[in-house]
């Protein structure tokens, strides 16, 4: 398996402290996100869709354990579970408002990003595909009034592994 960055996401957070940890936290925050030249051709008809969805490389994660105390709640989960950065994989997803496209350089909103992190893949988000009806969303249940609240940490970084991680 060989994966490539095909471009990098620009953002204000240069630092993972008090990053927002979703998109939904982080409402009218700018970023952009600019691809290499030889996938420009790409983006052809892709400024029609208002929001899309971000595939990135966590690279400030390194290790990984396989249950972690995540942001929003004081309890261990399965990292599978959450949405912790440092992973087997350590990928990356987001949904952003794309503002606009400008030669190589998309525009977007929302972002909860760190500034310069390597772009794996854009899609289109389309609601009718990527919001199934009767969902149900286990631990975070009762945890969602607190995200707006909470703000990122170094845990993520390159230091060591512990059970501190989401």
């Amino acid at each position: 398996m060989r994966l490539e960055a095909i471009g990098t996401i620009y953002t204000p957070f240069s630092d993972l402290e008090d990053m927002p940890i979703q998109p939904v936290n982080a409402l009218g925050v700018s970023g952009k996100v600019v691809l290499e030249p030889e996938f420009g051709e790409g983006l052809r008809d892709l400024e029609g869709f208002s929001h899309i969805i971000l595939l990135y490389y966590f690279h400030l994660s390194t290790g990984y354990n396989l249950t972690v105390k995540p942001f929003l709640d004081d309890e261990s989960h399965g990292l599978f579970a959450t949405r912790a950065p440092r992973r087997p994989n350590p990928i990356g997803l987001s949904v952003l408002r794309l503002e606009k496209i400008d030669g190589l350089t998309l525009y977007v909103s929302n972002v909860d990003i760190i500034d310069g992190t390597p772009l794996l893949d854009i899609k289109p988000f389309v609601p009718r595909f990527d919001c199934p009806p009767d969902v149900s969303i286990g631990w975070l249940s009762d945890k969602l009034d607190d995200v707006a609240a909470t703000r990122s940490d170094d845990r993520f970084s390159g230091s060591p592994p512990d059970e501190h991680d989401d």
